[in-house]
């Protein structure tokens, strides 16, 4: 009940408000600069919350991830080196999906550090630096994998995704 409850009040507003138009473009400007010291992708999605379906089928945050990953096409890469970070506002939950290019490179608990570093910086209340930082130790853990290649082109949009 109390998740249907949150998934209920959070609003668009609330969304705008934790991400204003000025954070949405520094986290598309970190995500730039980031590619320059790899050759993967990163993409950035938030989702507000979950509709009822969703809810009502138990649709949780990780399996809401895999269904952005795969909708936004961020399987789709050369190397397949995309990762995604994902978080539903509504459940205050950082999810990230790395193609399979990662396999065996990096591990599942160091994307999980990622997320909790990045979920307790929303706890705080600071979305900004919690966004970037986590744009930051994503791109590190990519550059440990994927060097950057000459003539490398930007295969996925860099701006966030903002979902309904």
């Amino acid at each position: 009940m109390r998740r249907l409850l949150a998934h209920l009040l959070t609003t668009r507003w609330g969304l705008r408000r934790r991400f204003p138009r000025a954070t949405l473009a520094a986290i598309e400007a970190a995500i730039a600069a980031a590619e320059q010291r790899h050759s993967g992708e990163i993409r950035f999605a938030i989702e507000t919350c979950l509709d009822l379906r969703r809810l009502w089928a138990g649709c949780d945050a990780r399996q809401r991830a895999a269904e952005v990953f795969a909708r936004l096409r961020v399987w789709d890469t050369d190397g397949r080196n995309g990762v995604l970070v994902y978080l539903l506002l509504a459940d205050r939950d950082v999810e990230i999906v790395a193609d399979r290019g990662f396999d065996g490179r990096v591990s599942g608990a160091e994307w999980q550090a990622v997320c909790a570093a990045m979920a307790g910086h929303f706890g705080s209340g600071r979305f900004e630096h919690g966004a970037l930082s986590g744009v930051d130790a994503v791109a590190a853990l990519i550059a440990r994998h994927f060097a950057p290649v000459p003539g490398d082109r930007d295969e996925l949009p860099n701006r966030p995704a903002v979902l309904d």
